[in-house]
């Protein structure tokens, strides 16, 4: 059965439903033999990632770079995993105030050096919140699970 970590930082009522959409797309019914673990970023360690068989990971863009909780979750877990986790798969989903990218690079510079594999583009969600981006959201978990569930991740 593969395991799938969720960390997002939600600082707003607008991210909370963010990631609560990322954790519903991810635990359709046809995905039952799949183990989901939802953490905030201060309550997730390098024992939930060298558990993991996938990650997503979830910011909001803070002064044109990742939030300081999930860089601390990063931090954290970086050198504890760094040989360990190699080649699993990864998605990213970022709130944006303004574009975004700054948040987007700065997590994609550590997953680069964790070596961990983009099962897609970051989704970058930018500007006022819509609703869209509760269904892209969405899309993001139900994708992942569906490759973790198959076997192709």
């Amino acid at each position: 059965m593969p395991n799938l970590l969720i960390v997002s930082n939600c600082p707003s009522d607008n991210t909370r439903v963010l990631q609560e959409a990322v954790v519903r797309g991810a635990t359709q019914e046809q995905f039952e033999d799949l183990n989901i673990v939802n953490l905030e970023p201060l309550d997730a360690d390098p024992d939930n990632v060298l558990w993991a068989d996938g990650f997503i990971l979830g910011t909001t863009e803070n002064f044109g770079y990742m939030s300081g909780l999930i860089k601390d979750f990063l931090e954290r877990i970086y050198y504890p995993c760094l040989e360990h986790t190699e080649a699993l798969p990864f998605a990213l989903y970022v709130k944006g105030g303004l574009d975004g990218q700054g948040a987007k690079t700065s997590v994609e510079r550590v997953v680069t050096g964790l070596r961990w594999k983009h099962i897609r583009e970051p989704l970058v969600m930018k500007g006022d919140f819509c609703d869209g981006f509760v269904s892209d959201c969405e899309e993001l978990g139900l994708t992942m699970a569906a490759g973790l569930d198959a076997g192709i991740f």
